[in-house]
């Protein structure tokens, strides 16, 4: 008995009507991606694991695919390391490439190898799957499409409001009404953790703040205790986690808070003046937020953070992130890069589409026109006009044998066709055909030679 097929945890195949919903999704952020001035690029889905590891902090390293390497890999580890058990020692010997975890850095590698052809500053769009070996759950997969958008070769906040502007475009085309933008800065954090003395400890610091929203106060502190925060540091942090008020007030309280810090105070400034810019030019559809909890647990964030969250009552993790970096290229030899980019996390945006019902209906019209098939010489000349319907963008099928004609009208409705075109004997000899609408069951007579008439219908 064959074994019943199954996909990997954490993947999907995709419908027809997925499909076109996903697309319409694409096509709308790649439209905003070129009006605000990006160009495409795209790069492996495999990288050397040195470029990947080390990247993202020990939680990300740890969801990077490996992949073995080809022929008798095992041969080449040495009983010492066989015999330790130690994954890091046998991967090294056993893995030379991973799966892409995101796609900034694989971005940062390619400006390196790219750098005598780039024309700085150079903004770039990338739209393609990458790979996490996480814990699947609703809007989390271990393989997914990451829309992103890059600005590497400027200093300028102006980045930034645009970066924000484009979410609120892409979102407004969308109609996806009320989604928030959180916005945090790397050095408002870092100035945080100087002022209450763990900053020595800053990534362990905002790797536990930044799950607030997920494990509550007691969670971050327990979490900062086991890893090394006082209990006095977490103390002089408390106000934090329930800092309110609008942006203005917000940006005062940390102004107060440090003002003994010039990182921290200097990320208080580039915070405000990006909140200032955009009270000025105004959004369409979301909302801007400070979030002084927000951390993402990416290493190379250096500058602004931005989360964007879906709007009230919808249950799902972020579906946007980003924020600027300050010398990721360094990593990769090419120091005093400053960058800036943002992501749209499209399978979640995805599913707070379909959960708000906001798809267009006409996404699940596959074909315009389906031509009944009534036999030999009548489906040839169906299939002559379909071909004269295709040449004028009408996206039209013959059905391909000569069923019943019940049958065939039950596909007409799976498909969701709003015409079926009927050419019989005594319409082949009239040089007419028949158009059936399928939403008021009406039927209209069209010459051969009305072609067009009857294309402004549709």
């Amino acid at each position: 008995m064959a074994q019943k097929p199954s996909i990997p945890k954490g993947t999907r195949d995709f419908s027809p009507t997925e499909i076109a919903k996903r697309d319409y999704i694409f096509e709308i952020i790649k439209k905003h991606f070129k009006i605000f001035g990006f160009q495409p690029i795209e790069t492996p889905s495999f990288e050397n694991s040195e470029t990947l590891m080390g990247k993202y902090g020990d939680e990300g390293d740890r969801l990077i695919f490996k992949i073995l390497n080809s022929g008798d890999y095992i041969s080449k580890v040495d009983d010492a390391t066989y015999s330790s058990k130690d994954s890091k020692s046998l991967t090294a010997k056993i893995s030379e490439k991973a799966l892409r975890y995101d796609l900034t850095v694989p971005f940062a590698r390619y400006v390196v190898m790219h750098q005598n052809e780039i024309d700085f500053p150079f903004k770039r769009y990338q739209i393609q799957p990458v790979w996490r070996a996480d814990r699947p759950q609703k809007g989390r997969f271990r393989e997914f499409y990451q829309c992103d958008a890059d600005v590497v070769g400027s200093n300028s906040l102006l980045q930034e409001v645009e970066l924000i502007q484009l979410y609120d475009a892409v979102f407004a085309d969308l109609k996806l009404e009320g989604v928030t933008i959180k916005l945090n800065n790397r050095k408002i954090l870092a100035g945080i953790a100087e002022v209450i003395g763990a900053q020595d400890n800053l990534v362990n610091f905002t790797v536990a703040l930044d799950k607030l929203d997920k494990i509550g106060v007691e969670g971050v502190r327990k979490e900062m205790l086991a890893k090394g925060i006082s209990e006095e540091a977490i103390a002089k942090a408390a106000p934090l986690f329930d800092l309110s008020g609008d942006n203005a007030s917000q940006l005062e309280a940390l102004k107060h808070l440090l003002a003994d810090s010039e990182q921290g105070s200097k990320g208080v400034e580039e915070l405000g003046f990006i909140i200032n810019a955009i009270r000025d030019l105004e959004l369409e559809s979301a909302n801007l937020k400070i979030d002084v909890t927000l951390a993402r647990g990416l290493n190379y964030y250096t500058g602004a953070i931005f989360e964007v969250g879906a709007p009230e009552g919808v249950k799902m993790g972020s579906i946007g992130g980003g924020g600027r970096y300050d010398d990721l290229t360094g990593i990769f030899g090419l120091k005093n890069v400053s960058g800036v980019g943002i992501s749209f996390g499209l399978d979640r945006i995805y599913l707070v589409l379909e959960e708000l019902d906001l798809f267009p209906e006409t996404l699940d019209k596959s074909l315009d026109v389906l031509c009944m098939n009534f036999g030999e010489r009548e489906s040839m000349s169906a299939l002559a006009l379909v071909t004269q319907l295709r040449k004028q963008g009408v996206t039209a099928d013959v059905y391909p044998s000569k069923a019943k004609m019940q049958k065939q009208m039950k596909y007409a409705n799976n498909r969701k066709v709003p015409f079926v075109v009927l050419i019989g004997e005594n319409e082949m000899n009239t040089k007419t055909f028949v158009v059936k609408d399928m939403a008021s069951g009406e039927q209209h007579t069209y010459g051969l030679d009305e072609i067009k008439d009857f294309i402004k219908r549709l």
